[in-house]
């Protein structure tokens, strides 16, 4: 299952207002506020490459108040 860790840039004070709307995404697994030049912290997972594109796309990256994103897609899964 393809699997990627989003860094988010929100707007100025809506840090948590992004975080509870990113975690009612289904695909999304786990999501943090962080220090530091971003905002929020995602880790996500979708059944194929198509559908996490997607996800980003049209969904976490047109919530309200998002900025910014920078996507890492996980090449290899350490065992």
């Amino acid at each position: 299952m393809p699997m990627a860790f989003i860094l988010i840039n929100s707007e100025i004070g809506a840090e948590e207002s992004v975080l509870n709307s990113l975690r009612d995404l289904e695909g999304v697994e786990e999501a943090y506020i962080v220090y530091g030049v971003y905002d929020i912290i995602s880790k996500i997972r979708e059944e194929t490459m198509e559908k996490l594109k997607e996800l980003i796309t049209w969904k976490i990256r047109r919530l309200d108040k998002v900025r910014s994103t920078l996507t890492m897609i996980i090449v290899e899964k350490a065992e």
